[in-house]
């Protein structure tokens, strides 16, 4: 069974720092791609980044780009969402989806459209 399990949201202050871990079950980034999403209270979901391991890439959305960073612990099967610099304008549920044999190699793939696994996602708050 295919499963994505996210921690380590909470409450930090403007400026502050995060990391969020996303725990994979079921299959391996060799054959997925990982998309982080986030979703404001009554906005819509936004892609924030896609990380390919096969592909070698890590796609960053400009509304994060040089604050947060994306990484992956392939023995404990689990890829991490480094924050830093956080505002609050980052506060949101943050949700982890896995994609089949996608490579981010364009914003196309932070759009979640090819994504089938969903974590059940981890709130962010950050406060002014």
């Amino acid at each position: 069974e295919v499963q994505l399990v996210e921690s380590g949201g909470g409450l930090v202050q403007s400026g502050g720092s995060l990391r969020l871990s996303c725990a994979a079950s079921g299959f391996t980034f060799d054959d997925y791609a990982i998309g982080w999403f986030r979703q404001a209270p009554g906005k819509e979901r936004e892609g924030i980044s896609c990380f390919s391991k096969s592909g070698g890439r890590t796609y960053y959305t400009d509304s994060v780009k040089g604050r947060f960073t994306v990484s992956s612990d392939n023995a404990k099967n689990t890829v991490y969402l480094q924050m830093n610099n956080l505002k609050p304008e980052d506060t949101a549920v943050y949700y982890c989806a896995a994609a089949w044999q996608i490579y981010c190699e364009s914003i196309y793939y932070t759009k979640g459209y090819e994504y089938t696994y969903w974590g059940q996602g981890t709130q962010v708050t950050v406060s002014s």
